[in-house]
């Protein structure tokens, strides 16, 4: 069961930043609840008090990297509003080290919240497209962030310990540049498509 307070002497809020720090400075293969545990000063069965396991600790640490991803213009057109949700998303990923593979992880997993999916599809639907080419345009927009982020990050790993020949993808480009492109692919294909009804 899940309990908010102090509980054994720390938050919840408290175990949450330690785990991000964790995540950031060692990897997601090395955030265990006993590496937690220690660095809170703390036996590992106290973090039980906060979570009930590691996969709604995890489920948590997605909200809260999910959640620095806000693109709010209400202004903008839908396809420049898609363009930003999903730059906003990929710098939120990008900022923790495998955020991309928490996030990815829980949403397989159908925990956390649908945040991300709810923001590409409020997006997507202000263009006039129906209830369900909206859901589904936002799980394809989601999965294209999520596995090139993944991509992204995994050759960033390699490349701090000296596996890759270059910091650059196979063929050269910018990161960016084919993110970009990815994202515009899918926003010109929802466009047309609307074009075709």
């Amino acid at each position: 069961m899940t309990r908010t307070g102090s509980g054994r002497g720390h938050t919840r809020d408290d175990v949450v930043r330690t785990a991000l720090h964790i995540l950031d400075e060692y990897g997601l293969p090395d955030l265990t609840m006993r590496r937690l545990a220690n660095a809170l000063g703390v036996q590992p069965s106290a973090l039980y008090w906060h979570f009930a396991n590691k996969q709604n600790l995890l489920a948590e640490l997605a909200d809260r990297i999910v959640a620095r991803a806000a693109a709010d213009d209400p202004d903008s057109s839908w396809t420049t509003s898609v363009r930003a949700e999903a730059v906003a998303l990929r710098d939120a990923l990008l900022a923790y080290r495998d955020g991309a593979e928490v996030v990815a992880g829980t949403l397989a997993l159908g925990l956390g919240s649908t945040m991300a999916r709810d923001r590409f599809a409020a997006a997507v639907a202000a263009g006039g497209f129906d209830r369900e080419t909206a859901r589904r345009a936002a799980m394809a927009l989601l999965h294209f962030v999520l596995g090139h982020v993944s991509y992204e990050q995994q050759r960033m790993q390699y490349d701090s310990v000296g596996v890759l020949a270059d910091a650059l993808p196979v063929g050269g480009a910018d990161p960016t540049a084919e993110f970009t492109f990815g994202i515009d692919l899918i926003v010109a294909g929802l466009d047309s498509s609307r074009a075709r009804r």
